[in-house]
Order: structure tokens, then C-alpha cells, then sequence
């Protein structure tokens, strides 16, 4: 098989798939949505998740920014909507996400309370920091092409994002890019390592990449490459290579994309802990990024890297 395959597979549609659901405790059914806008100096992500099995949602939202606390939401106990609503409600949290042009624009709104953390890393502790009103509300606009996982339920939306953040009493207009997914299927969080990117180029080139370890080895890519004003070109090969630092805070890391060679420096983390019922831990730390390629064409995104932790 070579790097790059023409022609990807695309989604057929926005569907929400809960019903297909097995009786895994981690099966789950996930929205993700992240963003940045370098003029105005921030990004964040938001993640829905449904878990029909344990009875619950998981919800994250944040802003990051490289001059400005990390301010977040990190819910793993909300209690599940009716039927197929995606509007979830919890104590000093409400959000929704509305699918208003399938597969080519979604909204997002956010009314919470969240925490401020100068140290990111905190959210590994007791998440204990200044208590602040939050709120999202944000427009995906497909910015590309969608693309369907080879062999898993899974696909990704390149997008335009703007709409207005609020943070305490300050409001930001933002008008920035950023990715878009939607799964279905068992995840257990615990059991394999992996990393997750996608970004776009100052040229317009936007890119995804996703390797997964077993027994330390990629057992798994996928990806695609989409330069501006061309076809979407996929890869099965993908693979990364991170320098590790405090609390396993990945300070650069290398990661190729078929024949496209980058390197990425976190801007901000937006890191989650992650504990199973049985008590096992997996450290998630998720970044606002920077990119720089082989060719010296630079770029901004979010990167994701999971860690299991040793029993």
C-alpha cells in the first residue's frame, strides 16, 4: 500500500448512533470540536460524549492561551439526555450541539461555570482554582473535506469557526479555524496509547493524523493531507515521536503524515485525567499547537496525546 491514496471515503451523514450500542462499559458515542484564532491569542475544545453503558455524558470545554490561565469545564458524571437530544444539564452546566447543515455546519453553546488554573497540570489533582462564569457560543463551518476512517466508525470535518466566547467579563469575538469528529464504538481510554493532530498551514493545507501503540509499537494510522484548492489525499501512514516533559507534558514532537514531515510545539494544554471504574488512570494532556514543516511552511492546530498509566 503506498503513503498516499487518492480519494478517501467520505461520511454519509450526521446521524447520532447510540442505538447501535453493545453492552461494553465504554462503549460511547463522541463529539469534538476544538478551535484557535492566533489574532486574538486563543484556542479551546469542546467534547461531548455519551456513555449509554455507565449512564452518563462527559463534558470538557476550555480556553487556552499562551498569556492567559487555563480556564476549564471537566464533568465525567452528567446524567444523560432524553431520547436523542444532544442538550445536557448539569450542576453550574449547561451545553448543546445542533447539527445545522449535516456535515457542513454545527453550532455549540456553552453556559457553565468553570475553573481558572494557572498551572495546567492541576487538573491532574483536585481541580481546585478561581471559579468563573464560561460560556461558548460558536459556529463550525466545514472548511474542506470530510473524511471517513478507513475500517472504523469514526470521521473528521476541517472547518472556519467564529462566534463569541465569554470569560468573566470579557468577551472575545473570534473568527479562527479549527476540527471538527464524530465516533461511535468501544474506547477504553486505559488500555492503548495514541496521538491524535490536525491543523491547518498558513497556505491553507489542512491535515489530520492519528497513530495508536500496542506493546509500543504503531499498530495503527490513518490521516490525510488536503492542500488548498486540490483533492484531499489520505495516508495509512502516520507516526510520532514526542519529548516528554514535567507531568508528561510532551514539549515538542515529531510526526509525519505519509510524506508530510512535522514538528510541533504546544502553545497551551488543556490536559484531563481519566479514571476508570476499576480504578486504572490514563493522563490525557491535549494541546494548542504550532506546526512547522520540512519545507519551512508553519501552521496552528490542537494535538492530543493519550497515556496509560502503569497499574
Amino acid at each position: 500500500m503506498t503513503d498516499i491514496e487518492a480519494v478517501p471515503a467520505r461520511p454519509e451523514n450526521e446521524a447520532d448512533h447510540l442505538a447501535l450500542h453493545d453492552d461494553d462499559p465504554f462503549w460511547s458515542e463522541s463529539y469534538y470540536l476544538d478551535f484557535f484564532d492566533v489574532d486574538r491569542g486563543v484556542g479551546g475544545y469542546v467534547r461531548l460524549a455519551f456513555l449509554p453503558n455507565l449512564g452518563r455524558c462527559w463534558y470538557w470545554a476550555c480556553l487556552v492561551g499562551p498569556d492567559r490561565p487555563l480556564v476549564t469545564v471537566i464533568d465525567h458524571d452528567v446524567p444523560l439526555p432524553a431520547g436523542s437530544s444532544r442538550e445536557i444539564r448539569s450542576e453550574g452546566l449547561w451545553a448543546d450541539y445542533t447539527v445545522e447543515t449535516p456535515l457542513e455546519h454545527v453550532t455549540v453553546g456553552v453556559e457553565a461555570f468553570a475553573v481558572a488554573l494557572d498551572d495546567p497540570a492541576e487538573t491532574y489533582g483536585d481541580l481546585r482554582g478561581e471559579r468563573v462564569p464560561f460560556g461558548l457560543d460558536l459556529e463550525w463551518e466545514t472548511d474542506g473535506t470530510s473524511y471517513a476512517y478507513p475500517g472504523v466508525t469514526r470521521y473528521e470535518v476541517p472547518c472556519r469557526v467564529h462566534g463569541e466566547v465569554l470569560v468573566g467579563q470579557e468577551k472575545i469575538e473570534l473568527d479562527g479555524w479549527g476540527q471538527r469528529d464524530h465516533s461511535w464504538g468501544n474506547r477504553d481510554w486505559w488500555a492503548l496509547s495514541w496521538s491524535w493532530t490536525a491543523g491547518r498551514l498558513d497556505d491553507g493545507t489542512r491535515f489530520h493524523g492519528t497513530a495508536v501503540e500496542l506493546e509500543g509499537a504503531h499498530v495503527y494510522g490513518t490521516g490525510y493531507v488536503q492542500p488548498p484548492r486540490a483533492p484531499m489525499a489520505a495516508t495509512d501512514r502516520t507516526d510520532y515521536t514526542p519529548d516528554l516533559g514535567a507531568h508528561g507534558f510532551p514539549t515538542a514532537c515529531d510526526y509525519r503524515l505519509g510524506e508530510l514531515d512535522l514538528t510541533i510545539e504546544p502553545v497551551a494544554f488543556s490536559p484531563v485525567r481519566l479514571v476508570a471504574p476499576d480504578g486504572r488512570v490514563s493522563l490525557f494532556p491535549r494541546a494548542w499547537t504550532t506546526f512547522t514543516t520540512a519545507d519551512g511552511r508553519t501552521g496552528q492546530g490542537w494535538t492530543e496525546w493519550n497515556q496509560p498509566q502503569p497499574t
